[in-house]
C-alpha cells in the first residue's frame, strides 16, 4: 500500500529496517553494559546507596512527593495561564490591524527572545521591591511568572502557525459565505488549527515541567529537582542514585502528560472525518448575525 508521503518498503527493505533494529538493540545494550559496569567499579550499585529509596519512607514523604508536588503546582499553573494567553496572543498576531499585530508582535519576539530563568529571577526580584509576598510563597510566583511569559510567547507562535498551514481554501469558502475574519477564525480555522498543533503544545507543556527545575536552581523553589541536593545531605543516599530516581519521576510525569495528550489528539481527530471544518449550520448563523473583525 503506497500514499503521496509515503511507500511501503519492499523485501530488501524491510530486511535492511530489521538489520537496523538489530544493530541499535545491540549497541544499546552493549552501551548500557558499559555504564553499569563502570558505575559497578565505583561502588556506585551498592544497596546502601540505593536502600533509602527502598526501605525509608521518609524519603518519600519528606522529599521526593513534597518536592513532587511543588513540581506539578508549579507547572500546572503555568500551563493553566500560558494556554489562554498564548492563544490570545497568537490571535493577535494574526490580525489584520497593524495597531493589534504589531504591539503583540513585538511582545511575543521580546519574551521569546529571554532565557527562562532570566524571566524567573528578574521576577524575583520586582516580587521583592514592589509586593509584600512573603519568602515562603515568592519563589513559585517567581517560578510561574517567568514559565508563563516564555511559553506563552512561544505558544503563539504555535497557535500563529498552526492557523497559517492551513489550505487558502478554507478562508475563502469562509469569505464566500459571507463570515469576517474573526468568525471565520473562531468557526472555521481554529478548530482544524487546534488538532495540527497538538503535538507542539504537547511538547512545549512538557518543557514547562522540566523548567520548573529552574527555579530550584537559583531561587530556593523546593521543587523535585532541588532534593538532589537534600536527600544527599540527610541520608545515606548517593548523589547518583538520587539523581536517578529523580529522573525516573520526571520520565513517568511527563510520559503521563504526552499519554493524555495523545489519547485527545486521537479523539479529535476521529471526530473529524476530513481536513474540512465541521460547522453546524447554526453555529455559521450565530456567527453571522453578529461580532467584529479581528
Amino acid at each position: 500500500m503506497t500514499s503521496v508521503l509515503f511507500d511501503a518498503p519492499g523485501p530488501r527493505a524491510k530486511r535492511r529496517n530489521i538489520l537496523y533494529t538489530i544493530v541499535f538493540v545491540v549497541v544499546l545494550g552493549l552501551a548500557i553494559w558499559w555504564a553499569l559496569s563502570v558505575m559497578a567499579d565505583k561502588n556506585q550499585l551498592a544497596s546502601a546507596k540505593w536502600k533509602p529509596f527502598v526501605s525509608d519512607s521518609q524519603v518519600w514523604t519528606t522529599y521526593l512527593l513534597p518536592g513532587l508536588w511543588l513540581t506539578v503546582k508549579a507547572a500546572a499553573f503555568a500551563i493553566v495561564i500560558a494556554l489562554p494567553l498564548g492563544a490570545l496572543l497568537g490571535i493577535g498576531r494574526l490580525s489584520d490591524h497593524r495597531w493589534v499585530s504589531v504591539p503583540v508582535g513585538v511582545v511575543v519576539e521580546f519574551f521569546r527572545a529571554i532565557p527562562v530563568l532570566i524571566l524567573m529571577v528578574f521576577a524575583s526580584a520586582l516580587f521583592v521591591q514592589f509586593t509584600d509576598l512573603e519568602s515562603e510563597v515568592r519563589p513559585i510566583y517567581a517560578v510561574v511568572t517567568g514559565l508563563v511569559l516564555y511559553n506563552a510567547s512561544v505558544i503563539a507562535e504555535i497557535v500563529r502557525a498552526g492557523v497559517l498551514s492551513l489550505p487558502r481554501g478554507q478562508t475563502d469558502a469562509a469569505k464566500a459565505i459571507g463570515m469576517r475574519k474573526g468568525q471565520t477564525l473562531a468557526f472555521v480555522l481554529l478548530p482544524q488549527a487546534v488538532t495540527a498543533m497538538l503535538p507542539a503544545l504537547v511538547s512545549q507543556l512538557v518543557v514547562i515541567v522540566k523548567d520548573t527545575a529552574l527555579g530550584g536552581a537559583l531561587l530556593g523553589f523546593a521543587e523535585l529537582m532541588s532534593q538532589a541536593r537534600t536527600i544527599p545531605a540527610n541520608y545515606g543516599a548517593n548523589t547518583i542514585a538520587t539523581l536517578t530516581v529523580i529522573a525516573l519521576i520526571f520520565i513517568v510525569l511527563n510520559f503521563a502528560l504526552t499519554s493524555l495528550a495523545s489519547w485527545l489528539e486521537g479523539r479529535a481527530r476521529r471526530t473529524k472525518k476530513s481536513t474540512g471544518a465541521v460547522v453546524d449550520a447554526g453555529d455559521i448563523e450565530a456567527g453571522l448575525g453578529g461580532g467584529a473583525p479581528i
